[in-house]
């Protein structure tokens, strides 16, 4: 496995690919769940990403299933210390209880907390921008949880450039704790959002980046392939719209060619790829069974060549597509 990466300057240092948590309490059930974080630990990955709203959408829950499941994960297993933990605040809990205000920042990690069953959550994140609060406000809700020693380092989650810059001065300037992580999403099909204006600025400032859909929600795995494919997932119709195009298929013939010459799967070498680019610290894989994660472990240990990685992005430039 590749050696362990700096999450920005927070100090903690993590493994090349991370564990999304959204599947926990919808697609993995509780055994399954379990089943997932042993094996991606045995494998000697540590950073298990989640947030306080996973999985609100699927019917019956509230909110804070995911988190649950992971500590009593952490309950029965002692594995506490083998993992980085981060979690979110800010996305639509319900009742009000949205935002980065910093009385809600307050009760809403003392909820997160309890639910992980640990006193200290590594990476603390802002799921998303919250315009209505003076940034100022939120990083110093931020330094008090740093000060109580219930919050390690502090990231952030669908930030523009230009709003991440701005909470990167005002850090400085008020002697506040900064973002140490970006949470964009990033893969090869969707790749001009993150490198135009976020790399630039993540790499300037030492910024560690966690990315989500890496896999384009399953599309680079190649199990879309015709519009029949669609049928294939509750998602599928909606990823076929999105995705089954005259470039979405180049960049599919790429990575079978690639996956070919490495005895590799499509998703093992997109998840390369991501992985091999400076500035990426770990992509976010997901999977509900632990077949599944198997073939995403395996992309820590492929190593792609400098012609690879120049023929996947040929494949994926947004340029070319006509």
């Amino acid at each position: 496995m590749n050696s362990s990466r700096p999450l920005g300057r927070s100090g903690l240092t993590v493994a090349p690919l991370a564990f999304g948590g959204n599947v926990f309490g919808w697609t993995a059930d509780e055994a399954t769940t379990f089943a997932l974080l042993d094996a991606f630990t045995d494998a000697g990955l540590n950073l298990v990403d989640t947030a306080d709203v996973y999985s609100r959408w699927v019917s019956g829950n509230h909110g804070g299933e995911s988190e649950t499941l992971i500590g009593r994960w952490l309950r029965q297993t002692g594995k506490r210390n083998h993992i980085v933990l981060a979690t979110k605040v800010g996305k639509d809990m319900g009742g009000g209880r949205v935002g980065l205000r910093p009385d809600y920042i307050r009760q809403a990690v003392e909820a997160s907390l309890q639910r992980l069953q640990t006193d200290v959550i590594d990476l603390y994140q802002s799921h998303a921008d919250d315009p209505d609060v003076p940034v100022a406000d939120v990083l110093g809700a931020y330094q008090q949880l740093i000060d109580a020693g219930k919050i390690r380092a502090i990231g952030a989650s669908n930030f523009t450039a230009g709003r991440l810059a701005e909470t990167l001065e005002i850090s400085t300037r008020h002697g506040l704790p900064r973002y140490e992580s970006l949470q964009p999403e990033y893969n090869l099909y969707a790749r001009t959002g993150y490198e135009a204006e976020l790399e630039p600025l993540v790499r300037a400032n030492e910024i560690g980046v966690i990315t989500y859909y890496p896999l384009a929600s399953g599309f680079l795995s190649g199990k879309y392939r015709t519009a029949e494919d669609a049928g294939k997932s509750v998602r599928g119709a909606k990823i076929c719209e999105r995705y089954l195009n005259p470039r979405g298929l180049r960049i599919l013939d790429a990575l079978d060619d690639v996956a070919a010459r490495h005895q590799a799967t499509a998703a093992q070498v997109a998840l390369a790829w991501q992985i091999s680019r400076p500035g990426i610290t770990a992509p976010l894989a997901s999977a509900s069974r632990p077949e599944q994660l198997q073939e995403l472990l395996g992309a820590v240990r492929l190593q792609l060549s400098h012609d690879d990685i120049q023929q996947l992005n040929d494949a994926s430039a947004e340029t070319a597509t006509k």
